[in-house]
């Protein structure tokens, strides 16, 4: 009889790395501008508000994922603290977030590495990852760390120019961006999609080592030192542009570089922040390979997928089937519309985590209780925040997943 059970390979450093790894990509690049245009130079707090809700979530991550210890995340959490349709709920919402997310990433990578081919460039990041991947987590690991060094050569190099700009070059910051709460808030859905890779170390719970340890000790530790950079590279960008400027571009990172004295340096941005995305995608994709490895395993998606190979002891018919529909999204969809198909999913997410969390008891619990009901609260309040559209197209793609979860059960059963 075949072991259908995954390889404990992931060290405590592995899973520190594989966290930061999910989190520093696209958002870090990309997320200033469409944050500017919405809450001008509030956008810091935007930032820490995305922050502190992302913070809440992964603790709660941590608290569930320390008491079971399995592929699937929030999926098998909810189904065990909740109920199977909350399970359902949560698995659906995380598979379809993430699959647009990697889209994004993919998108992302494109722009920056080949604007006139970015659609090229995609569907060949996402081919090489995917070989990557089926080489096992362990070189996943070791490729992430090489990914982060290039990443934070080229954000080092935007920390750099701001400093080295001349007086005449600093912009002065703007009040001509209206600003209100709901802008502030909006921002803050807007940058929740650069933190929302932490919880990847949660899917990997067959595979890190000692994981009632480490799992709890790497998710905080992941996110804190993504914070802090973040907090650094948005003080930077408010400091070399205005709000207005921000807005105005895609790229608002390179265009610090390109204007400042180390203008020969811009390539290095360009490139970063491409192989960031890829550092992104890495863990990406196996991360809702291994959802749909907890859905299949539970019927709740066709058995087929619950197979795990024998050989390279990956899920490797889900992580097969997410490649080809990363591609399939990649040259069907605009970068804009795989963002808005991921925020309200992922949001959905982390509040039926902060739910699940809400039902440990009081010798599983690690931080207090009110941490999980903030939570909960900020991941509904930045949903409802995101522009109505996106809501609306979120709420749409999870009544299709409940309906397919309902055919499934009719007419499929456990064997």
């Amino acid at each position: 009889m075949t072991d259908s059970s995954l390889r404990r390979q992931l060290t405590p450093s592995d899973a520190l790395i594989v966290g930061i790894g999910s989190m520093v990509g696209a958002g870090v690049f990309a997320v200033w501008a469409p944050a500017a245009a919405v809450a001008g130079s509030w956008m810091i707090i935007s930032l820490v508000i995305a922050g502190i809700i992302a913070l809440c979530n992964a603790t709660s991550s941590a608290q569930l994922a320390a008491q079971h210890p399995e592929s699937g995340g929030t999926y098998v959490y909810a189904r065990e603290r909740l109920s199977p349709f909350w399970g359902h709920v949560a698995g659906w919402g995380f598979v379809v977030g993430k699959t647009a997310s990697c889209a994004a990433m993919a998108l992302t990578a494109g722009n920056y590495i080949w604007p006139d081919r970015a659609q090229i460039v995609a569907t060949g990041s996402v081919v090489l990852i995917a070989i990557v991947n089926l080489g096992g987590l362990s070189r996943t690991a070791a490729v992430t760390r090489l990914l982060l060094a290039f990443a934070g050569m080229a954000l080092l190099v935007v920390i750099l120019s701001s400093f080295l700009r001349t007086p005449a070059e600093q912009a002065t910051l703007s009040a001509n961006i209206n600003v209100d709460t709901y802008g502030v808030l909006q921002a803050g859905g807007l940058m929740f999609f650069a933190f929302a890779g932490y919880a990847r170390i949660a899917t990997f719970g067959e595979e890190v080592i000692n994981p009632e340890r480490t799992i709890p000790w790497a998710i905080p530790r992941a996110l804190g030192a993504v914070l802090a950079l973040y907090l650094i590279v948005g003080f930077v960008v408010l400091s070399a542009d205005s709000p207005e400027q921000i807005a105005q571009t895609t790229a608002p990172l390179d265009h610090i570089v390109s204007s400042s004295s180390l203008s020969t340096l811009s390539p290095i941005v360009a490139v970063g922040a491409g192989i960031a995305c890829l550092g992104v995608l890495l863990n990406l994709i196996p991360g809702v390979a291994r959802t749909i490895l907890a859905l299949g395993r539970r019927h709740e998606l066709p058995s087929w997928f619950a197979f795990v190979s024998p050989h390279r002891s990956l899920p490797l018919r889900a992580e097969v089937t997410v490649v080809f529909v990363v591609i399939a999204i990649v040259n069907t969809v605009s970068l804009t519309s795989a963002i808005s198909l991921s925020g309200v999913a992922v949001l959905t997410y982390y509040a039926i985590t902060n739910a699940a969390a809400l039902q440990l008891g009081p010798h599983e619990r690690r931080w207090p209780r009110w941490i999980a009901w903030v939570g909960l609260a900020g991941c509904a309040l930045l949903a409802i925040s995101l522009p109505w559209k996106v809501v609306v197209t979120g709420v749409l793609v999870m009544v299709v997943g409940l309906l397919a979860r309902f055919i499934a059960l009719r007419t499929q059963r456990p064997t």
